[in-house]
Parts: structure tokens; C-alpha cells; sequence
């Protein structure tokens, strides 16, 4: 009688230690990023935790945390670092402190179209200066995502750079956005993007400039009224995994990583395609007043600047990405 009670005892904490064994191996992962909970980099980084959980038979769980929950952009790159989150997008700027080569698509007019981002994006000298990248940090850059060209709004017309001289303009806290306003004689004020809608309204700045689908999704042309197209710079977010976290995956499950992540980047990069050719027409319904200025002589007064040294990159991959087709 006491061998058979032993027994079952000894069968009901296999069960037991059984029944939880799937919960203990789950693992929680924190990707976090700036942006909203309606655009495209949220609603695609959704989906991609999905397939994650749904391919990994639910050991993965990601936990997607939008609009700087966890941080603005300067913090997340930090706390991918210190292991308090996972994975993040990020501008290309900001990993750029890291590793200055990575932020080069971010110079001024240095992409001529989304062809040529493309071009880039699929290429071994993006995959080159990724590698520069993760040598520093022991991170995963996966890929890269389209942002969307970047244009200028403000309460006044822009029509050619000499409007902008001692503009007060809003741009992101990292050092090559810089790069655009000295070509223009703007007056650069590093602003979280967070913080973005109160210093246009309360009059901290006098513009900014972001994406059409940004500039919606943020409601800035609530603040502004004039909309320049000029296309400055063709933005684009990186996706990175940890270091703590890229280790530790099997060769299959990084296999299944890097294709959700890739399949979510090129979905959310096709759909801010989209929104970009539409948004215009629905800011000037808005009673918004959009101008197409010449971009040429915006142009002209940034090339001086792309291989002045102050980017980080080399003349080699500065010739490399403009021989790219």
C-alpha cells in the first residue's frame, strides 16, 4: 500500500513538473519604438510578434511597446545595451552614434528616390556597415525599414534655403541631423520626439520636419500651416535585436527571426510608400497650403558637406552607395 501510494505521488509531480515546463520555457521579449499606435511600424510589429509566437510553438513571446513607453529614442538605444529591452526600431541616426557609417543615408539628398534606398537596403554595403555595426555592439541589425523622405513644415513659405536662415528647427537628438540645418542656416533644436507637438505649439520652434505619414500620425499640421516638400533626407529604421537575446536563439529560430522581421519591415516600408503618394491631397483638404519648391538648390547647398568628415563614413562607401542602381 505505501509503494503504491509513493508511486502516485511520484506520478503526480512528473504531471506537475510537466504541466509547467512549457510555461517555465516561454521567454518575454521587450521590443520597443517611438512611433504610433496606428501606423504602420506598430501595427507590423504586431503581427510580426505573432508569427514569432505562432513559428516558435509559443517559446517566443513578444511584447511590443509603441509611442516611447520605454523611452524616446536616445533611452531604448541605451536600454538595448543594458538588456532592459530587447529589440527596437531605431532611426538609422541614433545607431549612428554607435557607428557612424550606418547613419550615411541620413546626409541630405545623399538617396536620390526610394529606388535608390531600395537599392541600398538589399545590398552588401548596407550588410558591410551593418557588420561594422554589430562588431561594436555585438546587436543583431535584421533589417531595414522605410520612413518616408523628410519635409519641412513651419508657419511660413519655404521656397528655396535662404527662407530658413534662423529657423528655429526641431530635429531629432542625434548629431547628423545637424548636417541638414548648417546647409540651410537653420538653427538646430534637438527636441524628443515626443515632446515635438508641444514646442510647435507653445512656439519653442519655430517647424520641423518628418515623413507626410509622420506628420499625420503626429497631427503636427495642427501647429503648422505650411508643408514643404523637400524631400531632404530619405529616412529609414533599423531592427535590432539584442545582444543578450541574438546568442541565445538556435540557428533555426534566428532563421525564423530574420524572415518575420524582414517580411514585417517590407510590408510596413510598402505601406508608408503608399500614404506618402496620398497625403498631400489630404493635407491640402485640411486647408494646409503645400509647396513643392525647387529641390535643386537644396541640394547644391548640402553636397559640400557629405564627405566634409563631420559624417563618419569613408569616401569609398560614400562612392559605393552613390554607385548603387
Amino acid at each position: 500500500m505505501q509503494v503504491r501510494l509513493l508511486g502516485a505521488v511520484g506520478a503526480a509531480l512528473v504531471a506537475s513538473v510537466l504541466s509547467v515546463a512549457p510555461a517555465m520555457a516561454q521567454t518575454k521579449l521587450k521590443w520597443a519604438h517611438v512611433y504610433e499606435t496606428n501606423e504602420p511600424y506598430h501595427t507590423d510589429a504586431l503581427w510580426a510578434a505573432e508569427e514569432i509566437k505562432k513559428r516558435t510553438n509559443g517559446k517566443y513571446e513578444v511584447q511590443v511597446f509603441p509611442a516611447s513607453q520605454l523611452g524616446n529614442e536616445n533611452q531604448i538605444n541605451e536600454g538595448l545595451g543594458l538588456g532592459t529591452v530587447d529589440m527596437i526600431y531605431t532611426g538609422v541616426a541614433f545607431a549612428g552614434s554607435i557607428h557612424k557609417p550606418i547613419a550615411i543615408t541620413n546626409a541630405p539628398f545623399i538617396l536620390r528616390n526610394f529606388d535608390h534606398f531600395m537599392a541600398y537596403r538589399s545590398s552588401p554595403l548596407f550588410r558591410d556597415i551593418a557588420k561594422g555595426y554589430e562588431g561594436r555592439t555585438r546587436h543583431k541589425v535584421v533589417t531595414l525599414t522605410y520612413y518616408g523622405q523628410r519635409h519641412v513644415t513651419a508657419n511660413k513659405a519655404v521656397n528655396k534655403p535662404e527662407d530658413m536662415k534662423g529657423m528655429k528647427l526641431r530635429v531629432p537628438p542625434a548629431p547628423l541631423f545637424l548636417m541638414f540645418t548648417k546647409s540651410v542656416g537653420a538653427n538646430a533644436t534637438p527636441i524628443a520626439f515626443a515632446e515635438v507637438y508641444l514646442a510647435l505649439q507653445q512656439g519653442t520652434v519655430d517647424g520641423q520636419e518628418n515623413p507626410l505619414p509622420t506628420i499625420m500620425a503626429k497631427k503636427f499640421y495642427e501647429v503648422q500651416s505650411h508643408i514643404m516638400l523637400t524631400g531632404h533626407i530619405t529616412e529609414s529604421l533599423l531592427t535590432i535585436v539584442g545582444s543578450h537575446v541574438w546568442p541565445k536563439l538556435s540557428d533555426a529560430e534566428k532563421k525564423i527571426f530574420e524572415e518575420v522581421l524582414s517580411e514585417a519591415s517590407l510590408k510596413a516600408t510598402n505601406e508608408i510608400r503608399a500614404q506618402e503618394s496620398k497625403l498631400a491631397d489630404e493635407f491640402k483638404k485640411l486647408g494646409k497650403t503645400v509647396i513643392a519648391p525647387d529641390r535643386e538648390p537644396f541640394r547644391q547647398a548640402a553636397m559640400p558637406l557629405h564627405n566634409d568628415g563631420s559624417g563618419g563614413w569613408s569616401k569609398a562607401e560614400y562612392d559605393a552607395l552613390q554607385a548603387l542602381k
